[in-house]
């Protein structure tokens, strides 16, 4: 009877351990190595940024108007 017993509870060990156990382990893993790789790409992010705010903007942001000695008149030609 108690061999019947140890069997049942080793059954049952084992499937909790396997079914139960170490799927989770691995999603937790993946979680993990996800959320790594997401505040790295942040960073990344955060840095390209910072780059792009410290380099200074070499042209204009106003519309440039044409001066009037500028301005050539055209004409079109026929054949």
């Amino acid at each position: 009877m108690k061999l019947i017993i140890w069997i049942i509870v080793i059954y049952i060990l084992y499937k909790l351990i396997f079914e139960f156990v170490i799927p989770v382990g691995k999603a937790t893993s993946q979680m993990r190595s996800a959320v790594k790789e997401m505040q790295r790409q942040q960073q990344a992010n955060q840095q390209t940024a910072q780059q792009q705010q410290t380099q200074p903007t070499s042209y204009n942001h106003s519309p440039v108007k044409p001066k009037d000695d500028d301005y050539i008149e055209f004409e079109e030609i026929k054949n």
